[in-house]
């Protein structure tokens, strides 16, 4: 761990205190697991303390970890991960935050603290079904208005679910099954013996 990283892991330590489940370094970034009910007031440390200054929600997802480690994962199953950009500091952090229960997955929203996140937010929800507590519009951004589940999750169905769209022939919004066949892609290789020559 670089001296730079190794000193801000110690300074989040000391002011998160037990809101850390643990800290984690990895190829030179630092990621924090934060308590889910001291998410809000972990990520209002981070964005408000002088020595943290974290000004930017760069990207916040959800996660499905059902699958993971070929199901040798024993923890919760859904978790949202923010990334987080200090530029007065000139440092980066990711928090990760694990819903505490599978069946209704629900953590604060972090909008009121970063407004970008807004439609990072709607996007876990629509794609994980990740509840996002306190949002101020909290629906699907990608998927149709009739869509039924969240794609993004690994049980989630490759067939079986309906989609709705406008059948011109029939001039009204129809309902049809949404087939998705598996299909193994392989990219084509297109060689040009003569590439780069006399140019």
């Amino acid at each position: 761990m670089s001296t730079k990283l190794e000193s801000l892991s110690l300074c989040l330590q000391n002011l998160l205190g037990d809101a850390l489940v643990k800290t984690v370094e990895r190829l030179g970034e630092l990621t924090l697991i934060v308590k889910p009910q001291a998410y809000a007031a972990a990520m209002r440390t981070l964005r408000d303390h002088p020595d943290c200054r974290f000004e930017q929600l760069v990207d916040l997802c959800g996660m499905d970890y059902s699958d993971y480690g070929d199901g040798a994962w024993e923890g919760a199953r859904f978790a949202v991960v923010v990334h987080l950009l200090s530029v007065s500091n000139n440092q980066r952090v990711r928090v990760r935050v694990f819903c505490p229960d599978d069946d209704l997955p629900v953590v604060a929203s972090m909008v009121d603290v970063w407004p970008s996140a807004n439609w990072f937010e709607r996007e876990a929800f629509d794609l994980y079904g990740i509840v996002f507590e306190g949002h101020p519009d909290l629906r699907r951004i990608l998927t149709d208005y009739g869509f039924i589940g969240h794609p993004f999750r690994k049980d989630f169905p490759l067939s079986g679910n309906v989609e709705m769209r406008y059948d011109p022939t029939q001039q009204r919004v129809i309902y049809q099954p949404v087939s998705i066949e598996p299909r193994e892609i392989t990219p084509r290789i297109v060689r040009d013996e003569s590439y780069g020559e006399g140019r």
